[in-house]
């Protein structure tokens, strides 16, 4: 898919990416089954419990990969949950959160990118985020929700207008103003709040999102290239 200086403007005109629609209805879908079984709306057997098993099972935890790395067991079982973690979510709340982040991002990074572009910076940059998470804070305990793979979408943005502005030869670091104000807000709630250390795996999604964009622009490369020559 083609791109010019223009395009991190004109993308919000844009349709949404029917790759971004899917995403989303399985997000929302999977927070509408914990809705309705917290209801007692499923059946017998279906409750708010049924969110904490889904975690429990699908989730990731940092004692679980410390556990693979000692036993070197690499089962599917085990790797699915770098990509199902995504889905899983605390709270209605924090699933709203994210789809609606999620919209915003994919919408803008849809429809410069592809399709299989966008599954990539989800889900590698998601897992990616899980797997860093992991290795620095290995007794954070558990992980879940789509804000690593948000943060991917959020890096690919961040390229696209970073390349913009430099071809613009406006000031380049406005691009990283809204991931500074993100991430900001992370640490802050982190170190006085909750005291968790879950902005460590946006952050590394987002750099994932960064570097993979790189690669997937058609020209990427050479733009980074063009791009770093006029400092």
């Amino acid at each position: 898919m083609s791109f010019n200086p223009e395009t991190p403007k004109a993308a919000a005109l844009n349709p949404m990416p029917p790759v971004v629609m899917a995403l989303f209805l399985m997000i929302a879908g999977v927070e509408a089954l914990f809705a309705l079984a917290s209801i007692g709306v499923l059946g017998e057997g279906f409750d708010a419990s049924w969110r904490f098993f889904a975690i429990e099972r699908y989730g990731m935890n940092t004692n679980l990969v410390s556990w693979m790395r000692e036993t070197q067991d690499y089962g599917a079982e085990h790797l699915v949950r770098f990509v199902t973690f995504s889905f899983l979510h605390a709270s209605f709340m924090q699933a709203a959160i994210a789809c609606a982040l999620f919209l915003a991002m994919g919408k803008m990074v849809g429809s410069v990118f592809s399709a299989p572009a966008v599954l990539m910076f989800f889900f590698v940059s998601a897992a990616l985020g899980a797997l860093v998470y992991c290795l620095i804070a290995p007794e954070a305990g558990w992980l879940f929700g789509a804000f690593p793979g948000i943060y991917g979408l959020i890096g690919a943005y961040t390229f696209l207008l970073w390349v913009s502005l430099k071809a613009q030869q406006a000031p380049a670091g406005k691009a990283f103003n809204m991931i500074a104000m993100l991430i900001g807000i992370q640490l802050v709630f982190g170190i006085f709040l909750s005291g968790r250390l879950l902005w460590i795996a946006d952050l590394a999604g987002f750099l994932g999102g960064f570097t993979l964009s790189v690669l997937l622009l058609p020209g990427g490369l050479a733009r980074l290239t063009q791009a770093l020559r006029r400092d």
